[in-house]
C-alpha cells in the first residue's frame, strides 16, 4: 500500500533522518520498497517526480528513491562530499507542494557519496546541474529543509498555474530553467 507524501506543515518534514545503520534489515528494505512504490504513484498521478526522500512519506531513515537513468534505485546515508565555487537560480518544485514552485539557489554541482542496497559505496562526481539540483534538493529532505527554507529573491513563491500560464517570463527570472 502506498504511503501518502506528507504536505507542507507536516512537523516531520522539518526533523532530521535518521543514518541508516543495517541495510539488510526487514524494516530498512519495507520502506525502501514503499518509497519506490510512493515514486512510482506520485509520477502516475502528476506526470513529474524524479526522486522522493524517506521522510516525504513519514520515513524516518536517510534514503532517496530515484528515477534516474545511472542510479541506483534507492540511495542510502547520501552525503554531499565536494560543492562548486558557482551557484545558480531555478525554480524548485515538490512533492510535498506540488502546486507551487519557489526560486532557489543551489550549487551548480556538486558530488555525492552514498550506498545502494546492497552495500555498495557510489561516488557520483561532478554532477551535472539537474543531477545537482535534484540531489541537493533531496538531501534537503533528509536535513529537515524545504524549498521555502532555501527561497531568494523577491516574488519566491509562485503558484504552479500562474508559472505555467507565463512560463517564458518565469524563465527569464533564473539561471537554469529546464525544458518540460
Amino acid at each position: 500500500m502506498t504511503r501518502q507524501i506528507l504536505r507542507v506543515g507536516a512537523p516531520s518534514l522539518s526533523r532530521i533522518a535518521a543514518e541508516v545503520v543495517d541495510i539488510h534489515d526487514p524494516a530498512v528494505r519495507r520502506d525502501a520498497a514503499d518509497l519506490c512504490e510512493a515514486l512510482a504513484a506520485f509520477r502516475a498521478a502528476h506526470g513529474f517526480g524524479r526522486a522522493i526522500a524517506a521522510p516525504q512519506i513519514n520515513i524516518d531513515r536517510r534514503m532517496i528513491a530515484l528515477a534516474v537513468p545511472g542510479w541506483p534505485d534507492v540511495i542510502v546515508n547520501p552525503e554531499i562530499v565536494w560543492t562548486s565555487d558557482e551557484r545558480v537560480t531555478l525554480w524548485d518544485d515538490c512533492m510535498c507542494f506540488p502546486e507551487t514552485l519557489v526560486r532557489v539557489a543551489r550549487y551548480a554541482s556538486i558530488s555525492v557519496r552514498c550506498l545502494d542496497l546492497c552495500g555498495e559505496v557510489h561516488t557520483k562526481v561532478q554532477l551535472p546541474l539537474a543531477e545537482a539540483e535534484l540531489l541537493q534538493h533531496e538531501i534537503d529532505h533528509l536535513d529537515g529543509k524545504l524549498s521555502f527554507d532555501r527561497a531568494v529573491g523577491e516574488n519566491a513563491i509562485v503558484p504552479r498555474s500562474v508559472f505555467d500560464a507565463d512560463r517564458k517570463t518565469f524563465a527569464q527570472q533564473v539561471d537554469y530553467f529546464p525544458q518540460p
